[in-house]
């Protein structure tokens, strides 16, 4: 990571305290600002490496930062030349970069297994473009999962869902052409976390869930589900074109979900 271009920042935390989330916000609407190939953000715990050994202790933030200033200076002068011949909007995440939807679940979260789950995010080459902390409403999650509305375990996962704080991520990714809405199923594994287990052992939820639904997490089944979960859960973020666009505070696209799994 500290090889890419541009401006790497990387919180150096305490175990005991966990990361600096209220900056959180903040560093996001810098990234999408700035552009999403020229600023990056990663986490690491003092405790667990032996180079941040001078960073222990610390009772305040603490955050480093690494640039390779050629390069970025070059990027950046391009990266300029380029909004001037286009006129494109800085607030529009690009329809080339595909977006989807992340949710880390409340009994990762009550676990205290959501910055370890956040971390392995980034180490797998994502990039949270947002990480918003809270609990979801009965009402959302009916919507969200209408099209299984049928099934057995439906009112379980409802009732799960709303039970506690998720950790609601849009990602994306910046390096290599897999799409990601298929990178992050990949790294999710099986819904079911015994078969993920057996069948995936190295996936989040074989890491982290126990049985249906406590999978740890959710994520979109295809790019147009990604579009209608964002659209209800964060209607104030745009995508341009294809992806997904709509006015803050507003949504346009109707959330009903062609959901198969009780994910």
């Amino acid at each position: 990571m500290l090889s890419s271009k541009g401006l790497t920042v990387v919180d150096v935390y305490q175990g005991w305290c966990g990361p600096c989330k209220p900056v959180v916000s903040l560093f996001q609407k810098m990234r999408i600002e700035v552009g999403l190939d020229l600023l990056h953000f990663a986490l690491a715990e003092a405790d667990c490496l032996d180079v941040l050994e001078r960073y222990r202790g610390r009772c305040e933030p603490t955050f480093l930062f690494y640039a390779i200033k050629d390069e970025a200076l070059s990027d950046e002068d391009e990266h300029s030349s380029h909004e001037k011949d286009d006129g494109e909007d800085e607030d529009v995440v690009s329809a080339a970069k595909t977006c989807t939807l992340a949710i880390i679940k409340p009994d990762a979260v009550v676990h205290g297994k959501a910055d370890e789950i956040i971390m392995k995010i980034q180490e797998a080459g994502f990039d949270i473009l947002t990480d918003e902390e809270r609990t979801l409403t009965e009402a959302e999650m009916r919507l969200f999962y209408d099209r299984t509305a049928g099934e057995e375990a439906f009112e379980k996962l409802v009732h799960h869902m709303c039970s506690g704080p998720s950790h609601l991520l849009i990602l994306t990714r910046t390096e290599g052409v897999e799409d990601v809405v298929t990178a992050w199923r990949t790294l999710m594994g099986p819904c079911d976390p015994e078969v993920a287990r057996r069948e995936q052992p190295d996936s989040l939820r074989a890491q982290y869930g126990t049985e249906m639904p406590f999978n740890a997490v959710h994520g979109s089944q295809d790019r147009e589900d990604a579009s209608r979960e964002l659209a209800l859960l964060f209607p104030g973020f745009k995508f341009s074109d294809e992806v997904l666009e709509a006015p803050r505070g507003e949504s346009n696209v109707q959330p009903r979900l062609r959901n198969t799994d009780l994910d």
